[in-house]
């Protein structure tokens, strides 16, 4: 794609974008708000520094995915440059009319107590925002301390929800006392075909009435590669209109009834699009979703 073909697309993007249509969301379970079931990570996606080119490809990205009618993009201080990149590229003109409207999730990532107030500070500067929408202690790293500094900051109008996470299946006896100890508002864990050690903490978050995000949605990759030898099957295409193993293992993971949204990452446009259209088609209703886990059992 040429320069002048480039600026068209993003320009139409852009302006899809603020014409989205509504699609499938979920609520937030502390506040009602919905929210849309595909969201966009940043983990090693993002961290592209002043590479122009990678910027134009990940431009189109976050086009796309506005476009499509995506709302959470979730980063951390861990990711590199990638919080600077997501503030930089949605405070360009083709994308700074709907930046307003993505919901804005990021982290604190130390074990110092101390250097928590800072790193918010650098998010909401980086993001270029007054408030953030969410932010979370990362991989539970001085969980108790930060967890203060985050309330102390919804208390004073620059965070909205507050939240943990971990990862690779990792610290699950923690996450449990803290879902039965502490208020939260969001819970973010590995969920995906290949690891599900996480649904007896689905089941509990649901029940204490915290949104749930799927983070490594896919495996790392994996998953994907494990499916991509298998054809889709045929009655996924006709009762869920899906046309990828993609769509088909995110609408499997955000019909989990815990689920509130997944966060695939990706630096590149054609699958942003295929994990968009998760977004699209039917909601996947119990005994299909059973049918769903049942055939991705079997990759």
């Amino acid at each position: 794609m040429n320069r002048r073909d480039w600026i068209v697309s993003t320009l139409l993007a852009a302006a899809a974008a603020r014409a989205a249509p509504a699609r499938w969301t979920k609520p937030i379970p502390s506040s009602g708000e919905a929210l849309p079931v595909v969201g966009l990570g940043t983990w090693l996606t993002f961290d592209v520094g002043d590479d122009a080119a990678a910027r134009r490809r990940l431009q189109q990205v976050l086009a796309r995915f506005l476009a499509a009618g995506g709302g959470m993009i979730d980063s951390s201080p861990m990711y590199g440059s990638a919080e600077r990149v997501v503030g930089d590229l949605l405070a360009t003109p083709p994308l700074a009319p709907d930046a307003a409207r993505v919901f804005a999730a990021s982290k604190i990532w130390t074990p110092l107590g101390g250097s928590g107030p800072a790193q918010l500070g650098d998010s909401l500067r980086l993001w270029r925002r007054k408030r953030m929408d969410l932010m979370q202690v990362h991989n539970l790293l001085g969980t108790p301390v930060h967890l203060r500094t985050l309330r102390a900051a919804r208390d004073d109008g620059r965070v909205r929800y507050v939240g943990v996470t971990t990862s690779h299946g990792r610290r699950h006896d923690e996450v449990e006392r803290l879902l039965k100890a502490e208020r939260l508002d969001f819970l973010q864990i590995t969920y995906n075909p290949a690891d599900r050690s996480a649904e007896p903490l689905l089941d509990l978050a649901a029940s204490r009435g915290v949104a749930v995000i799927v983070n490594r949605p896919f495996d790392g990759g994996s998953a994907l590669h494990r499916l991509a030898g298998r054809p889709l099957p045929a009655w996924a295409r006709a009762e869920l209109g899906v046309e990828t193993w993609a769509a088909f293992v995110l609408k499997w993971e955000v019909s989990h009834p815990a689920v509130t949204c997944a966060i695939p990452a990706t630096s590149n446009p054609a699958h942003l699009d295929e994990n968009m259209a998760a977004l699209a088609g039917a909601v996947p209703t119990a005994a299909q979703r059973r049918r769903m886990g049942d055939a991705l059992a079997q990759a």
